[in-house]
């Protein structure tokens, strides 16, 4: 008895559900994935698979569970293309004498678990109030060392204290609280001495 059977050579999409994996350093993750596939070998697609379209999803399932299985969290958060390409190459191999080709995965969503989300914001949080803290020091060290320069070229020239001094009443009479300024000799400390 014979029998046609209708084999779509378009490219074909399926969606891979959602996966829960643990990474190499033991951190769960979520992942789904969407896999691009076409037969180019209608005969092989129907003699050497029973079906081929569950054969695909299984196969891309095991693949995406082993392929993030084997790195560590800050490799799969980081390197979608990467982990999309070694999804394909392991696929595509098994595929191939079964008449189908891989054209494209796309990993579509990367999930963790709400508790390390948010150890990942308190750990950004710190990372960014330390990155803060080390410029204003920098900052800090920066204008100390300006201000000592500043002292070593005041000390050099007497009549320049004296400006400075008379340019600080300036800018605080400036101000409107009540101020009073009494004027002394920069000398005070070698008259004190002297009684």
């Amino acid at each position: 008895m014979e029998k046609s059977v209708s084999i779509d050579i378009r490219i074909k999409t399926l969606d891979i559900a959602k996966q829960d994996i643990i990474t190499r350093d033991n951190i769960p993750v979520t992942a789904d994935t969407s896999v691009f596939y076409k037969v180019i070998n209608p005969q092989y697609a129907t003699t050497k698979i029973e079906n081929h379209v569950r054969a695909v999803f299984n196969y891309t399932q095991g693949a995406l569970r082993d392929v993030i299985g084997s790195m560590e969290l800050d490799e799969v958060l980081t390197q979608r293309e990467k982990i999309s390409h070694e999804i394909r190459k392991v696929v595509d191999e098994e595929t191939r004498e079964w008449g189908i080709e891989i054209s494209q995965i796309k990993i579509q969503q990367i999930s963790l678990p709400e508790n390390m989300k948010r150890a990942m914001a308190v750990q950004a949080e710190k990372e960014r109030e330390k990155r803060a803290t080390i410029i204003a020091s920098e900052g800090e060290y920066e204008a100390a060392q300006n201000i000592a320069k500043a002292a070593e070229l005041l000390s050099k020239h007497p009549a320049a204290i004296q400006l400075r001094t008379l340019q600080t009443v300036q800018d605080i009479s400036h101000e409107p609280s009540q101020k009073i300024v009494i004027f002394m000799p920069s000398d005070i400390g070698s008259l004190l001495k002297k009684l």
